[in-house]
């Protein structure tokens, strides 16, 4: 099977099966999206979803979180992972946003990623989810389905992944792919033990093939 036969088998199978994907993460606008996000690094959308409101309630808007005390907010995201860094980045990244965008939230990844704790992945989510632009998140979950598929081959990093999947994917369906990948990593090709019996992409999966007798043995890197 060639690559493009592989990439058009994929795209057809999520088409007819996941057609609306999309963030798990609950948000309302731009500026609740990004602060989702950037919570979710190392974190279950889950736990995100039961934090958010009240911090959201607190500080509605950019401008408001901006003038927060970083002890205030690192109070009220306590439970998500990496409390004391999200806090301080949250407050920082409002600052930013406040002193050189009016309080809005940027539409073009190099500008996302001057802010003081958002990098490629969570500029990448931003872009694609609320300018609706054709830009690749790469995280563990992307990065192991599309390596144990095959979408990727060799992918060290997941920049290497994301231009791989940018390379080979039709822009119109770049945004949507993302979400068919991580959702399928996280409740299918999960890490440790991949539910192959209830994929439907066993005729096009690499990995699958290669251990089908055994497919709970090895896995793949995971980003890091």
């Amino acid at each position: 099977m060639t690559t493009a036969e592989r990439y058009k088998k994929t795209i057809d199978f999520f088409r007819q099966h996941a057609p609306k994907a999309a963030t798990e993460l609950t948000y309302t606008n731009p500026y609740e999206l990004l602060v989702a996000v950037m919570l979710s690094a190392q974190c279950t959308d889950k736990r995100v979803n039961l934090t958010t409101p009240a911090l959201f309630q607190h500080y509605p808007t950019v401008f408001a979180l901006s003038e927060a005390p970083v002890d205030a907010v690192f109070a009220l995201i306590k439970s998500i992972s990496y409390p004391n860094n999200k806090a301080r980045h949250l407050v920082a990244a409002a600052r930013q946003l406040v002193d050189h965008h009016q309080g809005n939230i940027p539409s073009k990844i190099e500008e996302l990623v001057k802010l003081p704790g958002v990098g490629r992945k969570t500029a990448n989510v931003v872009v694609s989810v609320v300018f609706d632009q054709p830009a690749m998140a790469v995280d563990t979950h992307v990065f192991r389905v599309s390596a144990r598929i095959g979408l990727t081959k060799k992918a060290k990093t997941p920049l290497e992944a994301e231009k791989q999947l940018m390379r080979h994917l039709p822009a119109e369906v770049v945004a949507v792919a993302h979400h068919w990948l991580i959702l399928h990593g996280r409740y299918i090709c999960v890490a440790r033990k991949p539910k192959c019996t209830a994929c439907g992409l066993t005729d096009v999966c690499i990995w699958f093939k290669k251990n089908q007798n055994n497919p709970t043995t090895k896995s793949v890197p995971h980003e890091k």
